[in-house]
């Protein structure tokens, strides 16, 4: 067994880690050939042809006419972790009405390793759709849901996600330093809401609420749209009280579950 050491002093199979890589690259590049794997991963192309072959005899990868793709089965697996995450049974239908009621994009966010991740997503009759899919794994601090999350966590665990992936920009007005990092999370816990002003996307603003049971934050619901519809005044009014009210219901039934 092919093994080596990584920094925290466990061992890793590079096999495995390998057979991960070949998958991210079908991820992001969709159907591929051998070539093209091989030349991604800067490995032989029999290297290459290997894992694919093996990860095809599991059933994680299928081969047509046009070359490798990923299978369906992850999508099995990612139905039954998403099914067994305490917010997500409970809050998918309020999700759903949130959307009905505000026309917008609704979405609910967890975090796992320290960044974002969008578990549930519904569009209402006016929704724009900002490219951000289900399952998409993000930065926290340039996100709604992010920040929302990122408020109600330990500063030191703050720390180590920053110490991990840094503060990169998507925009100019993406929060690239800790400092005011911080001031933005007691601001968040100070109103009770983050707020996403073409952080990540120009033109598209986001409000996020956490979702706490037992006072440890389980995820965060938000509201998206464009910043013409996202007004100061529409979001105090209308689409702030509306996220509240469907927060505090998903809250509730959680935590009588």
């Amino acid at each position: 067994m092919n093994t080596e050491n990584s920094d925290d002093g466990g061992k890793r199979i590079k096999a495995v880690q390998r057979a991960f890589e070949v998958v991210s690259v079908l991820r992001q590049a969709g159907t591929v050939r051998i070539q093209d794997v091989a030349d991604s991963l800067d490995i032989p192309t029999s290297t290459a042809h290997v894992h694919l072959k093996t990860l095809e005899s599991v059933g994680y990868v299928v081969k047509d006419a046009n070359g490798y793709r990923l299978s369906l089965r992850f999508l099995q697996d990612g139905a039954v972790v998403r099914n067994g995450l305490r917010a997500y049974p409970t809050a998918k239908v309020e999700i759903q009405n949130l959307a009905e009621t505000t026309g917008e994009v609704a979405n609910l966010g967890v975090e796992e390793d320290g960044q974002r991740v969008i578990v549930y997503q519904s569009e209402g009759s006016e929704a724009v759709y900002d490219n951000a899919p289900i399952g998409e794994f993000t930065n926290m601090h340039w996100t709604a849901l992010g920040k929302a999350i990122l408020a109600e966590l330990p500063e030191d665990y703050v720390r180590k996600i920053v110490d991990q992936y840094g503060l990169p920009t998507a925009t100019e007005n993406t929060i690239a330093e800790f400092d005011p990092l911080l001031d933005e999370l007691a601001t968040i816990r100070d109103q009770g809401f983050a707020l996403e002003d073409e952080e990540r996307r120009t033109g598209i603003r986001s409000i996020a609420v956490p979702l706490k049971v037992e006072e440890s934050v389980v995820g965060a619901v938000s509201i998206s749209g464009p910043k013409e519809r996202f007004n100061d005044s529409r979001i105090t009014n209308e689409l702030l009280p509306a996220l509240r009210d469907r927060t505090n219901v998903i809250e509730v039934k959680i935590a009588y579950e």
